[in-house]
């Protein structure tokens, strides 16, 4: 991964507030922690694991004491289950047209082969079908979000 996506990922997540972001691209995986709760030169813990020695450290202009890891929060339990991913880059839908109710809710119970949503990219409508029968435990994605490659979808048990 080049430093410009790098930088580019670290002014995400200041700018945005979250407090973490996990990013895996082939071999590279790239952890960004957000350690400054508000502060306006929020420090940032960057850990980038690949075969690669060792991890990186990014600059910052915040003293040490701030760039420690904010506490880990408690997360809700993740449901378990088949993961239905995105298999290209493109826009989410989870209707044919914004009048059409939704392919699927959480609670639905989905067959092989089923259409869970719909995927545009470059003007082209995909629609992308459930690979495993089950119910729908978790939708992952909001109406018009833009996807990316392998991102998960919904989540069916």
């Amino acid at each position: 991964m080049d430093l410009r996506k790098l930088k580019t990922l670290i002014d995400l997540v200041s700018e945005s507030g979250i407090s973490e972001l996990e990013v895996n691209e082939g071999e590279d995986r790239v952890r960004i922690v957000n350690a400054g709760s508000g502060v306006s030169h929020a420090g940032h813990q960057v850990v980038y694991a690949n075969p690669a020695p060792a991890p990186l450290q990014a600059a910052s202009a915040a003293p040490a004491s701030e760039v420690a890891p904010a506490p880990a929060a408690e997360a809700p339990a993740a449901e378990t289950g088949f993961v239905a991913r995105s298999p290209m880059v493109g826009t989410f839908y989870r209707a044919p047209n914004p009048e059409a109710p939704d392919f699927v809710k959480v609670g639905d119970t989905v067959a092989v082969g089923q259409t869970l949503c719909i995927i545009e990219a470059m003007k082209l409508l995909n629609e992308i079908e459930a690979e495993k029968a089950g119910v729908i435990k978790q939708i992952l994605c909001e109406n018009g979000q833009g996807v990316e490659f392998d991102q998960p979808l919904f989540i069916i048990a």
